[in-house]
């Protein structure tokens, strides 16, 4: 979308938003990015869940779903870029239209379904992405077909294709756009995917050190959700948790003209729920889980707040289509002034201090 706004923006703004989010990948896989990014201040490095991050600020899935450019992104300064979601088969997703931006909201809804090309071809790209040698981590999202009759044995098919090539795995149970994937948040259906992909992980590994899994949850849970979900990761062992995905809920004083629209709301309008539940697990997890803030992040105020509420590490991907790409390095260079004018030496100190 915007990288787009960057190179051609009065002809982009005349795109259908879906439409215009297929022109920039085909323009980020001819070469139209830059090579490489200027490196981030030190003072940024981190460590998240095993994985060095030069920089907090990472892609969230969603925009990258085949894995066609992480290294194109990664030249936008990213600290560490997420392709997908995949699935298991290739998939087309919801009719279309089903990408909407509302420019006065600075928000997106999206109902897209998990289009993507399958595991094969994901599996490829992101194989020549690391054999070209990324300057960042690159994660696989991984998420289950529509039409599966075993959705937990879509993300251990997924975590058996894809093991060995990406930095971390993310498990997308909290997409709104698969019916009743979100299902899989509650205690019994988590307690046995989790069992499963455990199981997985394990006969995988054969004893060896295993890349993160984190696991990405909705924005839209309640205080006896979020705290069985945290009871349930830490029994279990998983990495992390993405704080959140996209919202069903339309908070009030939405003024654009698709704010009706079906499908997951993302953008401005999520940050304030999203940081919420941000603090919430990180209350309910008491700071042994990492946690990821992704949800409404705009500019380097917003990031620093989701840090102090007990993020590690952050995502973004809305705020691009409105902002551009030059976000990354502006909310890097504010983190960075926030740390020394309150006298931290680190993110990780940081982290939770609210």
């Amino acid at each position: 979308m915007s990288l787009l706004h960057q190179m051609a923006p009065k002809a982009l703004r005349l795109i259908e938003a879906e439409r215009a989010h297929q022109l920039t990948i085909l323009a980020l896989k001819a070469g139209f990015g830059p090579s490489r990014p200027k490196a981030p201040d030190p003072i940024l490095a981190t460590e998240l869940a095993g994985l060095s991050l030069n920089g907090p600020v990472g892609l969230a899935a969603g925009f990258d779903k085949n894995a066609e450019v992480p290294l194109a992104m990664a030249g936008f300064g990213f600290g560490w870029v997420e392709c997908g979601t995949v699935t298991p088969l290739a998939q087309k997703g919801n009719p279309k239209p089903r990408l909407f931006r509302l420019p006065r909201d600075y928000a997106v809804i999206n109902r897209l379904g998990f289009n993507n090309r399958g595991l094969e071809v994901f599996g490829q790209n992101l194989f020549r992405a690391q054999q070209a040698g990324s300057i960042c981590p690159i994660g696989a999202n991984i998420g289950a077909n529509k039409q599966s009759k075993d959705r937990v044995e879509d993300y251990c098919a997924a975590l058996r294709v894809l093991w060995g090539l990406p930095n971390w795995f993310t498990i997308n149970i909290s997409s709104p756009n698969t019916p009743g994937l979100r299902d899989l948040q509650s205690a019994d259906a988590l307690d046995e995917l989790l069992s499963r992909i455990t199981q997985t992980k394990q006969q995988l590994t054969k004893g060896q050190p295993a890349p993160p899994i984190f696991l990405k949850v909705a924005p839209d849970l309640d205080d006896p959700q979020i705290e069985s979900i945290a009871t349930t990761c830490l029994k279990y062992d998983i990495s992390g948790l993405i704080i959140s995905n996209t919202t069903l809920a339309r908070p009030g004083g939405l003024v654009s003209n698709h704010r009706a629209q079906s499908g997951g709301l993302s953008g401005a309008p999520l940050f304030e729920r999203s940081t919420q539940v941000l603090r919430s697990f990180r209350q309910a997890s008491a700071g042994r889980l990492a946690l990821i803030g992704v949800g409404g992040i705009s500019n380097a105020e917003q990031a620093w707040q989701k840090i102090k509420a007990g993020a590690s590490a952050l995502q973004l991907y809305s705020a691009l289509v409105y902002h551009g790409p030059g976000l990354v390095a502006d909310i890097h260079r504010g983190l960075a002034q926030h740390l020394r004018a309150e006298g931290f030496a680190s993110i990780a100190e940081a982290v939770g201090v609210d």
